[in-house]
């Protein structure tokens, strides 16, 4: 049995088709990425997926359990931990987490050991006491995954769980979030942050106007748009882009001074044009790579490049 199973989901509100047919998967224990630009139906599809909403047709399961039909089941088996933070700032840590799991019906003595447990885990069981007022974002931050996890859930939704936490606190909350899945429990992550992606996720889905454009693993996805590469070069000197233009099979042109990427299909051709190039002008290469594509290229190739 699949953790999330979702066959021809639909939202209307009006006559805006926000979620439109969509069907997929999601493995037990994968961390399961989201993907799309604002307006492509992700936040509608996590409201539907955790009982937030209706959907107007179609099925979501969570671990067999209908959203619709049978509500109360799937919500026990989810956490959520939404993109604003849902904290009792005047609260203690340790009472944020308490409380939560009083909301869930945990008993009082499971409901202190889970407490600490969490704490522990996230460094923060010397300031158990303080309130959560006086913390950091990225504190604050891991006082909502606590939350989230009081209830043991087998199913935990990730809405932009590093958004504006610096790096530290990033990687700490990344280093977690693997360490969760390395427990079996399964992450459904939506994220703007594509190396993040590329760095958590098993498999991905993009979704664009309402509809699954693509669902594969972050190299499967690469390997989508192998014509989308690109060499990356350095020069001695300073120069413009519009002086790169007519090197022979460049598609597109990024970077400024010294240093630019060079996307193309032949990326011999442009090494070879790059050469000359710089012979050409009395420029000395510093640097030059060929590169594949990235994430973010796909994401820009399937989300893009159907509208241009």
């Amino acid at each position: 049995m699949d953790a999330i199973n979702v066959i021809n989901l639909t939202k209307y509100f009006g006559q805006l088709c926000a979620v439109n047919e969509i069907s997929f998967s999601v493995r037990k224990g994968e961390i399961f990425g989201f993907l799309g630009p604002n307006g492509a139906g992700k936040t509608t599809t996590v409201r539907i997926l955790s009982g937030l909403t209706s959907p107007t047709s179609g099925s979501a399961k969570i671990l067999g359990y209908d959203v619709k039909h049978h509500a109360i089941e799937a919500r026990k088996r989810i956490g959520i931990v939404p993109e604003v933070s849902n904290l009792y700032e005047e609260y203690s840590a340790i009472d944020n987490l308490l409380f939560t799991g009083e909301l869930y019906g945990i008993s009082r003595k499971r409901r202190i050991e889970m407490a600490g447990e969490l704490l522990h885990i996230f460094g923060l069981y010397e300031k158990r006491n303080e309130k959560v007022v006086k913390f950091s974002k990225g504190m604050k931050r891991q006082i909502v995954l606590s939350m989230a996890l009081m209830h043991e859930p087998d199913v935990l939704f990730l809405d932009e769980p590093t958004s504006g936490l610096d790096v530290h606190s990033s990687r700490k909350i990344k280093g977690i979030i693997t360490g969760l899945r390395e427990k079996g429990i399964t992450i459904f992550l939506t994220t703007h942050l594509m190396e993040e992606a590329n760095q958590l996720c098993d498999r991905i889905a993009i979704i664009d106007h309402g509809k699954i454009t693509a669902i594969d693993t972050p190299e499967g996805l690469k390997g989508t748009i192998e014509s989308v590469q690109s060499v990356e070069v350095t020069f001695s000197e300073a120069i413009t882009i519009q002086a790169l233009k007519d090197i022979p099979g460049v598609a597109k042109i990024t970077g400024e001074r010294t240093s630019f990427r060079l996307y193309t299909a032949t990326p011999k051709v442009v090494i070879k044009g790059v050469v000359t190039f710089a012979d050409s002008k009395g420029l000395e290469i510093m640097s030059i790579n060929t590169l594949g594509p990235t994430l973010e290229d796909v994401f820009v190739e399937i989300t893009e490049g159907g509208h241009r």
